[in-house]
């Protein structure tokens, strides 16, 4: 595999990003007294996907990337429990957190795609 030229052309970077505004979206619905709690915790786990990507990606060996790639799914890890925690509150439906949750799931196994291509190298 040639070397990934930047994380932006990974369908798990588009699709963690993608995640990252809806979830932007999503959140300015909760309560605001949420707003230094979960909604803030919300945003930085799901930014936190992408941005470990990115960074990641400027490493310069494949060994520093994998590990930054662990850290994005660490933070899908974080992400799926903040969203169950923000169903259960109430703060959204089952269904909107049914969706997202098998987004976080695909991303989980993107990545885990990803940190095995990276293994090998």
């Amino acid at each position: 595999m040639d070397r990934i030229k930047s994380a932006e052309d990974l369908h798990v970077f588009k699709k963690s990003h993608s995640l990252t505004l809806k979830l932007y979206e999503l959140t300015k619905l909760f309560p605001s007294d949420e707003r230094y709690g979960l909604i803030s915790q919300i945003r930085r786990a799901a930014y936190s996907i992408p941005s470990n990507l990115m960074e990641g990606s400027g490493r310069l060996g494949s060994k520093e990337y994998r590990q930054f790639v662990g850290i994005a799914k660490g933070s899908a890890a974080e992400l799926k429990y903040l969203l169950l925690l923000s169903k259960d509150l109430g703060y959204m439906s089952i269904e909107k957190y049914t969706e997202i949750e098998n987004e976080i799931l695909e991303i989980s196994r993107m990545l885990m795609g990803l940190a095995n291509i990276l293994r090998k190298k």
